[in-house]
């Protein structure tokens, strides 16, 4: 019979890769943690109508990307294709803009899904920790999420990746530079799908990666050229915040980002040793999607970083992180020691010491190659004569000394070791 596989683009994540993981994800969530962000965890599918009046019906993730499907109820569900719209969702249903002193501050780590054609650094399951600042219009909050970001990339030893900064400008400046980028789009040479997409987001195609397209935006209006003054002072304000922490940035007059909801500020971290897959993560202001989405208006700010790709990030560096080792103790049981050797397992796990121990019924050799195996810094080695005279044989795995402790004083002498 064959066995089951992965679905195409998806991966598992199995030790001790996982382990990497799990550090990326705790290193990007402790500054937001100590700087009044709150855990939220929303459901792995939505209304397909949230993301579609959020993300934008225009977004290529919206109209080839998402996983739709209809229940049997007859609910038109999707999986979420990105963070921002479930989180705003949520704080609107537990009306938490309305329970205490705005901005609500929110951090999320999860799975999305998106159909993708499968390649390094993009697949159909990823991997996101986000951050939402909600219902502040204030540019110490677009610098204090850039920063933060920046701060857990450094912290996991990350050096070479950049960060890129825009201001996509507001409701009174955008439309008129709508127009101007519109015309500019109906003199080119595009295929149906693109003037397509000009007509209903003409930013969209700035961000269009095919070489043929880029080459005909050369000499396309500038954003910058249209920002009124309330955008240019909001933007310069954020730069300035920026600078003063020590971050450095690059301005990217390109830069637009693939969803329909930013405005103003919009930043993007990007790694050179990824290749074509070169963002690691990215975010920006979102003044209207409250509103989008039937909400009341709560202008917000937010970022979504990538783990996948920021463990790809690491391994082009060549950064190794510092992970907690799986097991420090491994104790092998011999004889009738099992029970006095379990005890004393579950004891050393009371401790706070990562504890395992042989199962099976294997004997001395094959137990033993399990404490190698298992990269414990010491091996309890016990049997009927050793439980006989009260003492268990502690074994330093680096050096192969092997010395007699007393059952009562194990905990405290492995403690000790360990310290």
């Amino acid at each position: 019979m064959a066995t089951f596989q992965a679905p195409k683009g998806t991966y598992d994540l199995i030790p001790p890769v996982s382990v990497k993981y799990l550090a990326v994800r705790e290193a990007i969530a402790a500054p937001l943690r100590n700087s009044g962000y709150g855990y939220i965890e929303t459901p792995g599918f939505e209304d397909v109508g949230l993301f579609a009046r959020g993300v934008g019906e225009s977004t290529d993730i919206v109209s080839k990307e998402m996983y739709a499907f209809e229940t049997k109820g007859g609910d038109q569900l999707a999986l979420r294709p990105e963070g921002t719209a479930s989180v705003l969702r949520a704080a609107l249903e537990a009306s938490l803009h309305k329970k205490g002193n705005l901005p609500v501050k929110l951090w999320y780590s999860g799975s999305y899904y998106r159909y993708e054609k499968p390649q390094a650094g993009r697949y159909r399951h990823f991997s996101q920790v986000g951050a939402e600042a909600i219902g502040a219009e204030d540019p110490a909050l677009d610098a204090e999420l850039i920063i933060l970001a920046d701060q857990a990339y450094r912290s996991l030893g990350l050096r070479n990746f950049r960060i890129l900064l825009n201001s996509l400008g507001d409701k009174e400046c955008r439309p008129v530079y709508r127009e101007a980028l519109q015309a500019f789009l109906r003199g080119l040479d595009l295929d149906e799908e693109t003037i397509r997409r000009a007509e209903i987001n003409p930013l969209r195609v700035l961000d269009d990666k095919r070489t043929d397209v880029q080459k005909q935006l050369v000499g396309a209006p500038m954003l910058r050229d249209y920002l009124c003054d309330a955008c240019k002072a909001y933007h310069e304000e954020v730069r300035a915040l920026i600078t003063a922490a020590g971050v450095a940035f690059e301005d990217d007059e390109k830069l637009v980002r693939g969803l329909d909801y930013y405005t103003r500020t919009t930043f993007e971290f990007v790694h050179d040793g990824l290749g074509s897959q070169s963002a690691v993560g990215g975010g920006g202001r979102y003044d209207g999607l409250s509103e989008m989405i039937g909400g009341p208006a709560l202008p917000s700010v937010g970022w979504a970083l990538g783990v996948d790709r920021t463990v790809l990030a690491l391994e082009a560096e060549g950064v190794e992180l510092d992970l907690p080792v799986s097991t420090s103790v491994f104790a092998v049981a011999l004889g009738e020691a099992k029970p006095t050797v379990f005890g004393l397992v579950t004891q050393l796990r009371k401790a706070g010491v990562a504890a395992d121990m042989s199962y099976g019924g294997k004997g001395l050799k094959g137990s033993m190659k399990d404490a190698n195996r298992s990269g414990a810094r010491f091996a309890i080695v016990a049997g009927d004569r050793d439980l006989a005279e009260g003492v268990v044989q502690l074994k330093d795995m680096e050096s192969g000394e092997q010395t007699a402790v007393p059952l009562d004083a194990l905990v405290e002498t492995v403690r000790a070791k360990l310290a």
